[in-house]
């Protein structure tokens, strides 16, 4: 009786790897421990049908293992296809470390991570994402050379992140043009969830046009910096999503778009950084649309970071990496009026292209 108890136990937490919407046929999803540095790492290889997995590495204290490997899945299948709209000859992975990075991190940590890394033997690349820095990247690399956003005095391409926020305000543009007839931020109430290192970017970005930003986040201190730097308006109200803006752009975790805030939500235009930013995609995808509000697909317009770290494997400049970023402007606009004519949602019409690219490379390895 005992046994047959246990016995379900194992089968309830072992099916849902396999059935979960997240995993949508992953080829490979590593565990990694280590008892020497407490490494609880997973890695997640979605796709590697145009080349390599790349994607960050993030670091977060979560507050299950469940919820690690769910994100490192959802990740990883975004990376696929932001790599695939961009244009880029990679696949799409992605790696958690279940921990605070701000007192669980250590050097030793990391190189652990990396021998991990170098045992797949170039089948995934790692980079920096939520709770590491560049400095963590030249750790990484001391142990394999598959890692990519090292220092430029390193020979990388140093950090992602000024890139990754150009490319949103590219996208953000790009989503303004085509809701308000102009691509002129000036006087648009933008309220920006996230200042982290793209959060802060975008922000100097909007500042700088004349946007009137209104900023959020967990961290006080973060916040006082940013309004002190760029003079955002730090926001203080009960309820972010219900408040009146033109552009909604959430820069912090993903799924701020779900069943408890889409229904609130006024925005007109929704173009931010964070990844995943629709809870389901297909469900909320379809509301914004029937709402009219226009909603930039993330894995689109955040492509800027891993433009930035393709030019080390690609050996191409500075001014490449931004003619790439610069390019998202026109693929938004592209993918919003594909929507339209089609009469599907923004980021079905994004998903559709790149598995449409996904799909002929995989024809043409089968001949």
């Amino acid at each position: 009786m005992t046994s047959d108890v246990i016995k379900t136990k194992e089968l309830t937490k072992v099916d849902p790897v396999f059935g979960q919407l997240s995993f949508d046929d992953h080829e490979q999803v590593v565990f990694c421990n280590d008892k020497d540095t407490g490494l609880k790492a997973i890695i997640g290889i979605h796709n590697t049908v145009l080349g390599p997995a790349l994607g960050g590495t993030r670091m977060w204290q979560y507050a299950t293992e469940w919820d690690a490997l769910n994100d490192v899945l959802r990740l990883s299948r975004g990376m696929t296809f932001k790599s695939a709209i961009t244009g880029l000859n990679l696949g799409g992975g992605k790696a958690v470390i279940i921990g605070d990075a701000k007192t669980q991190k250590t050097p030793e940590l990391m190189k652990r991570f990396g021998e991990f890394v170098h045992s797949l033997s170039g089948k995934y690349i790692t980079a920096e994402d939520v709770g590491m820095e560049t400095s963590d990247m030249d750790l990484v690399r001391e142990v394999t050379p598959y890692v990519t956003g090292i220092s430029e005095s390193k020979g990388g391409a140093g950090n992602p992140s000024p890139i990754t926020a150009y490319g949103v305000y590219m996208g953000m543009k790009a989503a303004a043009k085509y809701k308000f007839g102009s691509d002129n931020l000036e006087g648009k109430k933008v309220y920006v969830q996230g200042i982290g290192h793209v959060g802060e970017s975008l922000v100097e970005h909007l500042t700088k046009e004349g946007a009137n930003v209104v900023i959020a986040d967990i961290n006080e201190e973060r916040l006082q910096h940013v309004s002190n730097s760029y003079g955002a308006t730090i926001y203080r109200g009960d309820d972010l999503y219900a408040e009146q803006m033109d552009i909604y752009a959430p820069c912090a975790l993903g799924a701020t778009i779900n069943d408890d805030t889409i229904n609130k939500i006024k925005a007109e235009v929704i173009a931010g950084a964070a990844n995943n930013q629709l809870a389901v995609e297909q469900k909320h995808g379809a509301i914004l649309q029937d709402k009219g509000i226009v909603y930039a697909p993330d894995f689109l317009i955040n492509a800027g970071g891993i433009i930035n770290v393709y030019a080390e494997l690609e050996g191409y400049g500075k001014d490449e990496i931004i003619r790439k970023t610069e390019n998202i402007y026109n693929t938004t606009l592209e993918i919003l009026e594909n929507a339209e004519t089609n009469g599907v949602t923004t980021n079905m019409a994004a998903l559709n292209i790149a598995k449409g690219r996904i799909e002929d490379r995989k024809s043409q390895n089968s001949k």
